[in-house]
């Protein structure tokens, strides 16, 4: 059967289901179906995610992640409140250990200003451990707007609402194919054919592919990064209160291992930051040929390995002892040690690649024809999707005549 809608939305992670329920909020009358290649949204980077509500100290101002963090927040906010799903603002401490990082925290109290982010506070040493009692740094910065929630109940909620209104989630379609042509765009689905008005690629870990399967080159490759957490023993969660991160090296877009007070009441430390032999390689031994050669032939990353190798090699060291990723944490947290660990979850980032070797440090959509494509958006996209999903509708409207 060939079904034809006005849009369809490819993946059903968190941005795509947010774009979904935008769409039929705020135009009741098209038809919009949600295809994802899985048996169940939110599967993969949503269904992986650390569970924070970012406030927004990190971003460029003027960058697409700092318009989106903040609006983002704060809709995700009132959602969980009107939906009743867990959420809690908690704050959180970003916190300098060495000399070297009190200019990039101080950077980042700038940042945080300039963004607008609300009751930033600079803290000394003694006020720090007034928040931390276990926490060591020379300053940290004091971000109360920091929240956390269960971003896969998010999505799920997200879902709910969309079909409520008469969207279509489409699981278990995986698209083969996808054909512009003059006033429609035809996709090949395992499952058979449908046609749209209009696409949107919020695909993820493979949205530069489905870019390229549109006829669209996209000028970045989509490289695999797995973040490995570990579980704080019941009997040690005692020593944080909240959410505690070190100042994160601006050179690269991870924000370095930390500790997260999680929903459900667990503590988590980490995530480390390795390359993933598949794009869906959420263990160390998930290999794909394939997409591990596709890594590799990639001329901007044999640029950027050969930047970074050995903060690469840092990091697969952590991956493979407990002790080492134990003594980053003890930067923070003196106490904590080894036996205090426990295997966590992992998760997978769809970080864009640039030709020259850059990681791409915003949100990029790039629109062609009647499709958008949603081409970078991890962290904190999760947080930002409720505005990225604005963002969207303000791109799709000339196509849709909305």
């Amino acid at each position: 059967m060939h079904n034809t809608y006005d849009v369809v939305i490819v993946g059903a992670g968190i941005v795509g289901l947010a774009t979904a329920m935008k769409l039929t909020e705020h135009s009741p009358g098209l038809k919009v179906a949600v295809l994802d290649k899985e048996s169940q949204e939110a599967r993969h980077q949503t269904g992986h995610n650390s569970g924070v509500i970012h406030s927004g100290i990190y971003y460029r101002p003027g960058s697409l992640k700092a318009r989106t963090c903040l609006s983002g927040a704060r809709q995700l906010v009132r959602f969980c409140r009107k939906h009743d799903i867990p959420f809690e603002v908690c704050g959180k401490v970003v916190v300098a250990t060495e000399t070297e990082e009190l200019p990039r925290l101080q950077e980042l109290f700038r940042r945080g200003q300039a963004n607008g982010v609300p009751g930033l506070r600079l803290l000394t040493r003694r006020e720090l451990q007034e928040l931390e009692p276990h926490a060591t740094g020379l300053q940290a910065l004091h971000v109360p707007s920091t929240g956390i929630t269960d971003y896969a109940r998010v999505a799920q909620g997200y879902a709910r609402v969309f079909q409520n209104r008469g969207g279509q989630l489409l699981l278990n379609h995986k698209v083969l194919d996808i054909r512009p042509a003059a006033n429609e765009i035809h996709l090949e689905t395992n499952q058979g054919m449908l046609s749209a008005r209009a696409l949107v690629n919020c695909g993820g870990l493979y949205a530069d592919h489905l870019a390229r399967c549109s006829g669209v080159p996209p000028h970045c490759q989509i490289v695999p990064f797995r973040g490995e957490y570990y579980r704080v023993r019941p009997e040690r969660r005692y020593l944080v209160n909240n959410l505690i991160y070190p100042v994160p090296d601006p050179r690269l877009p991870f924000l370095g291992v930390h500790f997260t007070r999680m929903i459900d009441g667990n503590l988590e430390a980490g995530p480390n930051a390795v390359l993933a032999w598949a794009r869906e390689g959420y263990r160390k031994t998930d290999f794909c040929r394939k997409e591990f050669l596709e890594i590799v032939r990639f001329r901007g990353f044999r640029r950027l390995a050969r930047r970074y190798w050995r903060s690469g090699l840092q990091e697969m060291a952590r991956s493979y002892s407990m002790d080492r990723f134990a003594l980053a944490l003890r930067k923070l947290l003196p106490e904590i040690e080894a036996r205090d660990l426990e295997p966590g979850g992992a998760g997978v980032r769809a970080q864009a690649l640039g030709a020259d070797g850059t990681l791409l440090d915003d949100f990029v959509v790039v629109r062609e024809r009647n499709m958008l494509h949603v081409l970078n958006a991890p962290s904190p996209a999760a947080t930002s999707a409720l505005a990225i999903a604005d963002q969207l509708l303000h791109a799709a409207a000339p196509m849709l005549g909305t």
